[in-house]
């Protein structure tokens, strides 16, 4: 069986046979395709050390050659995104289609990049004080760690990679151990591109890893993205070691349905954000919260549309895959049963149905819930599975008020045709990311992304302009060059004229 290799100083580093190892399961057939090893902190070290002795050189190179290497891996990219789909749906399970719309976001992030010569543009103001020139610029910071999640091994990576190498950085990258493939693959596109070696950087581990990452000291920004408690963990962790930190977390994202919104398309959103890549996204909707008036004819919608899935293997054009493990499997099965013993209406349980696969350990068909109280668990917690929930308001107000009072604040959607009450919603809800008749508003990569509360620990978003403030640091410069007028002591502190 083949053990995966990290990616360090530009090539490929094998472990010896005494290192631990995770097996790499495809969850739809249950078969182990690999193993990936799992780092020491001596493993992790040098990967640092690789991106730390690289940083100098790449931060000195001209704006236009580290541009050059970002165009010629988008095309690089571009080209061959089938293939990388297909390893993601090896892997991570997800279905092929979803794996290519991943890779194409990212994709987008990466293009984002290539217009780091504008973005890094600093301000100048001649003549501040008397002969006395000012000016700012935006640096690099140098090596940057980025901690990725499995439901998204392409996407998520991107959301920083590309920021930061464009911006002058060197990176680290910490996969998830159950779909690391993908990563090594960039890792070589990146090499074909042109970047030069060290700058990109692959390592693969568990825990020991990532708290070498969060503790070096040649380490200067930690991006990551996974649960809220992980993500608070890296944060006072990385911050307690004077490190920059962006910790994005869990999320219980929220559509709120008003009595005249579409209740057709409104079904249709629901399904399809609430099932998409079987449930495993931060910005799935998991709560439908419907006012009263529509409830019953929005829930039987939803549940026509539930029931018409098909659930298979990512390969066999199925509309759902598996999910990542047989154990997660396991785990949202088990909020199923906690929300049918808490009382919740289960209207189509997932628990049944057919599964076009050959193993069907890791599969759950989708399951819908009505009448839930925020008081249960299917409720309160993220399940990160095929699980919607419904949740029946007497008002917009009351609605508002139950998203605003959850401890997530990812993002959220409001169905309606009246533009006054999205407009309201939009000013009132405390939500990062919000959406008006659009079920999962990602944002492009020009603009962040971010959640508020328990759903991001740090200030900076991912991407977009504050991506880029992220991975740079300001200086300013105040100049006059020397002249015999300047003769003279003068200890007073200097005053602008």
């Amino acid at each position: 069986m083949e053990t995966l290799a990290h990616w360090i100083n530009g090539s490929a580093v094998t472990e010896g046979d005494s290192v631990r190892t995770a097996d790499i399961i495809n969850p739809a057939t249950g078969v182990v395709s690999g193993r990936v090893p799992l780092a020491d902190a001596e493993r992790t070290q040098q990967a640092i050390a690789a991106a730390s002795d690289a940083f100098p050189a790449w931060r000195d190179t001209s704006l236009s050659k580290r541009t050059a290497v970002l165009f010629a891996f988008r095309e690089l990219l571009n080209a061959r995104k089938e293939e990388l789909a297909e390893i993601i749906t090896a892997e991570q399970g997800k279905v092929l289609a979803d794996a290519l719309g991943e890779i194409s976001r990212g994709q987008e992030v990466v293009e984002f990049a290539c217009g780091m010569p504008h973005l890094l543009k600093g301000g100048h103001t001649e003549n501040a004080s008397a002969a006395v020139d000012v000016h700012s610029v935006r640096q690099p910071v140098g090596v940057s760690a980025i901690i990725s999640p499995f439901n998204f091994p392409a996407m998520v990576p991107m959301w920083f990679f590309p920021v930061a190498i464009a911006a002058g950085n060197t990176v680290v990258l910490k996969p998830s151990e159950k779909d690391p493939s993908a990563a090594n693959w960039m890792a070589e596109l990146w090499k074909e591109a042109g970047l030069p070696d060290g700058v990109f950087n692959v390592v693969h581990g568990g825990k020991e890893s990532v708290d070498t990452l969060l503790s070096d000291e040649r380490v200067a920004s930690v991006s990551f993205v996974g649960s809220t408690p992980i993500a608070k963990y890296v944060y006072e962790t990385a911050t307690s070691h004077g490190k920059r930190v962006q910790a994005l977390g869990g999320a219980k994202n929220h559509m709120l349905v008003l009595p005249d919104a579409d209740l057709d398309i409104t079904a249709d959103a629901a399904v399809n954000a609430g099932y998409g890549a079987a449930g495993e996204r931060c910005m799935a909707i998991s709560v439908v919260v419907a006012v009263e008036d529509i409830a019953d004819e929005l829930v039987s919608k939803i549940a026509e549309r539930t029931r018409s899935l098909k659930v298979g293997d990512g390969t066999r054009g199925a509309d759902m895959g598996p999910l990542v493990t047989v154990e997660h499997r396991n785990k949202v099965a088990g909020y199923i049963d906690a929300g049918v013993e808490a009382g919740a209406t289960l209207v189509v349980d997932g628990r049944e149905g057919d599964v076009d696969a050959d193993s069907a350990d890791a599969f759950l068909n989708p399951t819908l819930f009505d009448n839930v109280s925020p008081d249960m668990s299917i409720y309160q917690d993220e399940i990160f599975g095929p699980v919607l929930s419904v949740v029946r308001v007497k008002s917009y107000d009351e609605g508002l008020a139950l998203i605003n009072d959850n401890k997530y604040g990812n993002g959220t959607a409001i169905f309606t045709n009246n533009g006054g009450a999205a407009r309201r919603f939009e000013n009132e809800v405390q939500v990062g990311m919000v959406g008006v008749n659009v079920p999962i508003p990602v944002p492009m990569a020009y603009y962040s992304f971010g959640g508020w509360k328990s759903s991001l620990f740090g200030d900076t978003h991912a991407h977009g302009a504050e991506g880029v403030h992220f991975f740079t640091r300001g200086k300013v410069i105040t100049k006059r060059w020397q002249d015999p007028s300047q003769l003279g002591i003068n200890l007073g502190f200097p005053t602008n004229g």
